[in-house]
C-alpha cells in the first residue's frame, strides 16, 4: 500500500507560534490523544448560521446544492484525517498532525478561552514532540495544557487536559506522574477509553506487568480494533509471548486502513522480526512500512539495525545517519556509535557518543529524562559506577522495567559487583520477554560468579534468540560460550551424588582355637579367680581399637 504524505517528509515542521498568540509559550514542559473539537471550517460555518439573516443561509443552501451536483462525498482534509486518527485512538501522519497543529493554533487565537481546543492543541504539540524528537514542543504542551485547565477545571469535564498531561509525563519518562494524572481520569470517567493507552505505558514503564495487562485487557473492551489489537501485541510481546504476539500485530496490520497506522502496524512486524533473529524479515517489513508512511523515521532505525546484521554495513550506516537527520534520538546515536567501534572507526565512534551527551543534555532542559539510555552508554563506553548511579535513581522512581532491570544488572556487573546485579540480571529475564542481551547479561554475570551451567545455558540462549542481536556484544557472547566448553556428558557433575563405594567384601570367619589359660602375673595383686585373655571374637569387634574398647575388655 503506497500512500505517500500529501507534504516533503524532509521539511515537514509544525507551524510556529503566532506572536499574538498568548497560549503558545517558550519551549519549558508535559502529555495524550483525547478526541478533538470541531474543525475550525465546522465552528465558523456553525457561527455564520447563527449570526447571518436568512438571506445568505438561502445563498449557502444553493451552492450547497450546486456543490453536491454530479459530485460524491468530499474526501476529507489533513485535518480531518488528523481528527479522525485520533478519534479512533490511532496515530496520524506527520504531514496530517502539522495540519490539525495549524488549524488549532488559528482558533485559539481568536478563542483563547475554547478548553477542547487548547487541551487538542497540547496534546497534538506532545505527538509531535515524540514522533519529531524535538523536545522544545513539549514545554509548549505543558503550558497549552494548562492553559485548558485554567479555562475549564478537570473535574468539570475537562478530562482531556488531564489526559493529555499523563501523555506528556510518559513522554518525558516520568511514569509515575502520568500513573497519577491517568488514575484521576479513570476514576472520574471509568468507560473514557483514551485513557487506558496512557496508563499502559505509564504501568509498563514502571514493571507493573498485572497493572499493565488489566489496562491492555479494559482498553480491548472498550475501543476495539486495530489501537486495541496494537495494545494487545505489545502486552504479548513483552511477556515473551512470541506466537501470540505475531497473530495479534498480523492482525492489527492487515486490518489498519490509513497510512500512518498501517506503518506503525508494519513496523511491529519488523520488531518482532528482529527480536526473533530474522533480520531479512525485519528490513522487508520496515521498508513495508516506510513504503507505506514515509515520515514513520522510527522505521529508518529499525531498518539499518536489521542491515547490521546482514552485514550490510554501508546501507546500515546510510539509514543510520537519515534516521538520527531525521529522528535524533540518543538510543539512535548509541547503536551508530556501537557500530563504527565494531568496524574499528573509534573516531566515529566518539563522535556519535559525544552527540549521544548532547541529546541527552538538551533532553533534560526540555524535561525528559534520559537516563536509561545514558546510562547503557556509560555501563559499556564510559563510567560504570555513574551507570550504576544513574540506574538506582530510576530504580528508587519506582521505574522498574526489564530494560531497567537489566541495565541496572549489567552496570553493577560491569562496576565490579557482579553478585547483586545477578539479582537485577535474573529479575530482567525473569520477566519473560525474549531478548537476546537480557540473556547475554544474565550469562555473563553467571559465569563470573563460576556458575557455570546456567551461564552456558544464558549464553545459548541469547545466540540461539539472535546469532546478530549486537554489532560488538555478539561476537563477546560467542566467545563466552565457546570459552565455557561443551558440557560433560550426562549433564554437569553438581547436578547428581557420586555414586556410592563398593561395600567390602566379608571376610571369613577364623578358627576358634581352645587355648590354656594364661597364668596369672606374678606381681598382681591376689584375686579369687585369674581374668582369662581376651578373646580374637573381642579383637574384631568394632569397638576394637578405641580407648572406651580396651578398657571394657578388662575385668576388674
Amino acid at each position: 500500500m503506497d500512500v505517500m504524505p500529501q507534504q516533503d517528509p524532509e521539511s515537514r515542521q509544525p507551524p510556529g507560534p503566532s506572536p499574538q498568540d498568548p497560549y503558545v509559550m517558550p519551549a519549558e514542559g508535559a502529555t495524550a490523544v483525547p478526541p478533538p473539537p470541531p474543525t475550525l471550517r465546522t465552528t465558523l460555518r456553525r457561527a455564520a448560521f447563527g449570526a447571518v439573516a436568512a438571506g445568505v443561509l438561502l445563498a449557502g443552501a444553493l451552492v450547497a446544492v450546486e456543490d453536491g451536483e454530479g459530485d460524491g462525498p468530499k474526501e476529507p482534509g489533513p485535518v480531518e484525517r488528523a481528527e479522525a486518527a485520533t478519534t479512533a485512538g490511532s496515530p496520524a501522519s506527520l504531514s496530517d498532525l502539522t495540519a490539525l497543529i495549524g488549524d488549532r493554533q488559528k482558533w485559539v487565537e481568536s478563542h483563547p478561552k475554547d478548553a477542547p481546543s487548547l487541551a487538542t492543541l497540547g496534546t497534538a504539540y506532545v505527538e509531535w514532540a515524540r514522533r519529531s524528537a524535538d523536545t522544545a514542543y513539549y514545554a509548549r504542551a505543558e503550558e497549552t495544557l494548562k492553559r485548558s485547565l485554567a479555562a475549564r477545571a478537570g473535574e468539570r469535564g475537562n478530562g482531556e487536559a488531564w489526559v493529555g498531561l499523563a501523555a506528556l509525563a510518559n513522554a518525558r519518562h516520568d511514569f509515575l506522574a502520568a500513573k497519577r494524572w491517568g488514575e484521576t481520569v479513570r476514576r472520574q470517567q471509568p468507560k473514557a477509553w483514551s485513557v487506558y493507552p496512557v496508563l499502559i505505558d505509564a504501568y509498563t514503564g514502571l514493571g507493573d506487568q498485572k497493572a499493565a495487562t488489566a489496562a491492555t485487557e479494559k482498553f480491548g473492551e472498550l475501543r476495539k480494533g486495530v489501537p486495541a489489537l496494537a495494545r494487545t501485541a505489545e502486552l504479548y510481546r513483552g511477556q515473551g509471548w512470541r506466537e501470540d504476539a505475531l497473530a495479534t500485530a498480523r492482525e492489527a496490520a492487515d486490518r489498519a486502513t490509513q497510512p500512518a497506522e498501517k506503518a506503525e502496524a508494519l513496523h511491529r512486524l519488523g520488531e518482532l522480526a528482529w527480536e526473533r533473529g530474522e533480520p531479512e524479515e525485519a528490513v522487508a517489513q520496515f521498508d513495508a512500512a516506510l513504503r507505506t508512511d514515509a515520515g514513520h523515521h522510527a522505521s529508518l532505525a529499525g531498518r539499518a539495525r536489521a542491515l547490521v546484521a546482514l552485514e550490510r554495513t554501508d546501507e546500515a550506516l546510510a539509514a543510520y545517519q537519515s534516521a538520527l537527520e531525521k529522528l535524533p534520538r540518543p538510543e539512535y546515536a548509541l547503536e551508530l556509535g556501537e557500530l563504527y567501534e565494531s568496524l574499528g572507526l573509534d573516531g566515529d565512534a566518539r563522535t556519535q557518543y559525544a552527540a549521544l551527551r548532547e541529546m541527552v543534555a538538551g533532553a533534560e532542559k526540555a524535561g525528559v529524562d534520559e537516563s536509561l539510555v545514558l546510562a547503557r552508554f556509560e555501563a559499556d563506553h564510559g563510567d560504570p559506577d555513574a551507570a550504576v548511579e544513574l540506574l538506582r535513581g530510576q530504580w528508587a522512581k519506582q521505574h522498574r522495567s526489564a530494560a531497567v532491570a537489566d541495565a541496572l544488572g549489567w552496570a553493577l556487573h560491569r562496576a565490579g559487583e557482579s553478585e547483586e546485579g545477578l539479582e537485577y540480571a535474573e529479575r530482567a529475564v525473569g520477566t519473560g520477554v525474549r531478548n537476546a542481551s537480557y540473556a547475554y547479561h544474565l550469562g555473563v554475570i553467571q559465569r563470573e560468579l563460576e556458575d557455570y551451567g546456567p551461564a552456558r545455558r544464558n549464553l545459548e540462549q541469547a545466540v540461539r534468540t539472535h546469532p546478530a542481536f549486537s554489532p560488538l556484544a555478539a561476537p563477546l557472547a560467542r566467545e563466552a560460550l565457546d570459552a565455557l566448553g561443551e558440557p560433560p556428558p550426562g549433564g554437569p557433575g553438581d547436578l547428581q551424588p557420586p555414586p556410592p563405594p563398593p561395600a567390602p567384601e566379608p571376610k571369613p570367619e577364623p578358627k576358634r582355637e581352645t587355648r590354656p589359660e594364661a597364668p596369672a602375673p606374678s606381681k598382681a595383686a591376689p584375686s579369687t579367680s585369674p581374668s582369662p585373655a581376651p578373646s580374637k571374637a573381642v579383637a574384631s569387634s568394632p569397638a576394637a581399637g578405641k580407648p572406651e574398647a580396651a578398657e571394657a575388655s578388662k575385668s576388674p
